[in-house]
């Protein structure tokens, strides 16, 4: 990503101003961020309460609040809202699992095809992936942040190489890793 971006520029920037870093930043990013909730909850399953709009804000508030972190560059604050998308999918799909089902967990039958980690499930589908990602992420982050940025960030495997540094090819190796993985650790879930 590039360093010298007016977003880098931005998180970077520690002077203080008239202007709220968090106020300059959001017309700037609103765009993608609002792209890649939207390339998210097209593979959601019907009937989500959130629309685009609703999961950037939700994740923006829930990723800078009243000031901005500490991002290194673009690269990161992306990674960073793309793990904050996943965050208020993830606890939305609890609440409504603890509402309609006093937050039982239904086994996952990936015979039935269910689960497809290029796309999205039903909220328990969403609740194992993300138990097993947390179980990949304690073996191998990199995998897992890859993951993360394609399954919650929508972002395409090229993008989400360049975010985390590695060859396409890399990248095509850990994808096909993970999904294994994943797949595997969710079929022995309960």
């Amino acid at each position: 990503m590039d360093d010298a971006s007016p977003i880098t520029r931005i998180l970077q920037d520690k002077t203080p101003g008239d202007g709220s870093p968090v106020n300059s930043l959001l017309p700037i990013v609103y765009d993608e961020l609002k792209r890649i909730a939207a390339a998210k909850l097209a593979r959601e399953s019907p009937g989500q309460l959130f629309n685009p709009t609703a999961l950037v804000h939700e994740a923006y508030l829930r990723l800078v609040g009243p000031s901005l972190r500490d991002f290194e560059n673009r690269g990161h604050f992306f990674a960073a809202a793309a793990e904050a998308m996943r965050r208020v999918l993830i606890d939305h799909a609890r609440e409504r699992g603890r509402a309609k089902r006093g937050g039982g967990m239904a086994r996952v039958d990936l015979d039935t095809g269910l689960i497809d980690l290029d796309g999205g499930g039903p909220d328990d589908d969403l609740l194992a992936i993300d138990e097993a990602l947390t179980r990949l992420e304690a073996t191998n982050e990199r995998k897992a942040r890859l993951v993360k940025l394609r399954f919650f960030g929508g972002l395409t495997q090229s993008e989400a190489a360049a975010l985390l540094g590695i060859s396409r090819s890399t990248a095509d190796n850990d994808w096909l890793f993970a999904r294994a993985w994943l797949l595997d650790a969710i079929g022995g879930a309960a």
